[in-house]
């Protein structure tokens, strides 16, 4: 199947998801902590991305895109939304999710099986390296990069070389298609679950999901038309927020999490 063939089919997947994704998944999900969000504010947002990964360093904010022929990452300054810097991917090539370790700005492709090494402060490419399988969801915990497949499990891997140093596979939610990821302060990893509405706050030690996020109704009715699902998620450097948005979506919003 096709990115482009799975984007389509997001509207079917997300109406046969919902009543799974609103009632914790499965049996074993019953006791994890519903949460919600709270809308503290409202941003514009590119209408024309298929947002694949949001970063936020300081007073930069990266994102990267999808589809063939409109993979690319931008750099835009937080505060003022004026532009950066931009890198588009080869015509033939799926981008996916970005994520800052260190001095290099790691970029994932889909199937492709590459991650690209940029420059953060101007996104040249640095280099290549490959690994096995999909890639889909990047972030930085600490001295390791967190990466998503698709799947219940996250691994990890060198920010230098991107060597595989381990993984961890959630200990509930096993239906989960860890998408987008952010490493926040407080050691954990929030993930988008493709394709629906919810993000799941997950314990990268243990594995274990602290809390699943309703994040449904973010989109006015006039906003929803063409936008595809929910993903892009970076927690706002020294506060509790977090900025999220969704692939082709006109809106990004500054949102708090909260007990439901």
């Amino acid at each position: 199947m096709t990115r482009q063939r799975r984007a389509a089919a997001a509207a079917l997947l997300l109406a046969a998801s919902t009543m799974l994704s609103t009632t914790a998944c499965t049996e074993d999900d019953d006791h994890t902590p519903q949460w919600r969000v709270e809308v503290v504010a409202t941003l514009p947002h590119d209408r024309g991305a298929f947002t694949e990964g949001l970063e936020i360093d300081g007073t930069t904010r990266y994102e990267s895109t999808g589809m063939k022929g409109g993979s690319g990452v931008t750099a835009t300054d937080l505060v003022t939304g004026s532009p950066i810097a931009k890198a588009t991917l080869p015509g033939n090539l799926f981008g996916e999710g970005v994520t800052l370790a260190g001095s290099t700005l790691w970029q994932l492709t889909w199937k492709d099986e590459t991650a690209f090494a940029r420059d953060p402060r101007t996104l040249a490419e640095k280099g290549r390296v490959s690994y096995d399988g999909e890639g889909w969801g990047l972030c930085t915990r600490g001295d390791r990069v967190v990466m998503s497949n698709g799947s219940d499990t996250l691994t990890f891997r060198d920010p230098n070389t991107f060597a595989v140093t381990g993984s961890i596979t959630l200990t509930s939610h096993h239906d989960a298609r860890l998408n987008e990821l952010d490493c926040a302060a407080d050691g954990s990893v929030y993930a988008n679950v493709w394709p629906t509405e919810h993000i799941l706050r997950i314990d990268p030690d243990s594995g274990a999901v602290l809390a699943d996020i309703d994040a449904g109704g973010l989109l006015k009715p006039t906003e929803s038309a063409g936008a595809d699902v929910l993903n892009g998620i970076a927690q706002l450097p020294g506060t509790d927020n977090f900025l999220v948005t969704g692939k082709y979506w006109p809106t990004m919003f500054e949102v708090r999490f909260v007990p439901a």
